[in-house]
């Protein structure tokens, strides 16, 4: 892999230096990078930073709970088909008029490579990866009703994304770079931060981070609460004027951090000396 071709992360996303690593070992080796991690710790937006780094389109595959593999292929509309059957106007013999690429269809037949992300793969059934075996080693497929090999042109750079609410089946695992994605420390959230708030006060930064990492060591919290939850707090913090000193004491908009009833309740005793 050529040096320009290498991964360092953007303006807007701050990499870690193992993940920038299994980001350009997995594009070296062609093979799908997989990532889990608690939600929060910017996996989706890993893939749109390396699209943006590395000067390519991406195409977003959302998985939900009913997703099925064939989707992510193609689609066959059968039934507007069947419609269109009804009037003499429609040559419904062409059969490719009704057929829609998916997702990695799309990134497939793509003139130039792009970034593919298969979003929370653990969403779907069991044996959804398990169907995407086929497509993801070989980069082809066939659409059965026209007998049409779709190949990748491109190889497109695939991030799957994970949290873990399933295992993954071995076969799966094995033709992935696996990297699991660690809570920020404090020195590197620091600077995930003043990304996104690079005039914030040094004092108010340091005193919102000291109140967050103590959230997160409170191991009776059955949320605990995440990076992109951190940035929406201290946004609220700012445009409603909370200094560092407030926070001494206070924790004000924990609605933000905290998104449960009963964390709420375990956060606020009396014997804590917070008040939200």
């Amino acid at each position: 892999m050529s040096e320009f071709e290498r991964y360092q992360g953007t303006s807007d996303y701050i990499a870690s230096d193992d993940l920038t690593q299994a980001v350009n070992v997995a594009i070296a080796l062609s093979r799908p990078l997989l990532l889990r991690g608690e939600p929060g710790t910017g996996k989706t937006l890993l893939s749109r930073s390396i699209a943006s780094a590395l000067g390519m389109r991406i195409v977003e595959w959302s998985v939900k709970s009913t997703t099925r593999a064939q989707v992510g292929l193609y689609t066959y509309d059968a039934v507007q088909r069947l419609y269109d059957s009804r009037f003499d106007d429609k040559d419904v013999s062409n059969i490719e008029q009704y057929i829609r690429l998916g997702p990695l269809g799309e990134a497939f037949e793509a003139d130039k490579q792009v970034v593919l992300l298969i979003d929370e793969i653990d969403k779907a059934d069991i044996e959804f990866p398990n169907d995407l075996l086929a497509e993801l080693d070989q980069m082809r497929f066939t659409i059965y009703e026209t007998g049409r090999i779709v190949e990748a042109k491109h190889r497109p750079i695939v991030i799957i994304t994970s949290n873990a609410e399933k295992e993954l089946p071995d076969a799966f695992l094995r033709r992935c770079v696996f990297h699991f994605i660690r809570f920020p420390t404090r020195e590197l959230m620091t600077d995930i931060v003043r990304v996104h708030y690079p005039d914030i006060q040094p004092n108010l930064l340091a005193q919102a981070l000291t109140r967050f990492y103590e959230l997160r060591d409170m191991d009776e919290l059955r949320k605990k609460p995440s990076t992109s939850e951190l940035i929406d707090w201290i946004l609220a913090l700012r445009r409603a004027g909370i200094s560092a000193e407030v926070l001494e004491t206070e924790l004000p908009f924990l609605g933000a951090l905290i998104k449960t009833e009963a964390d709420v309740e375990r956060v606020t005793q009396p014997r804590r000396g917070w008040r939200g």
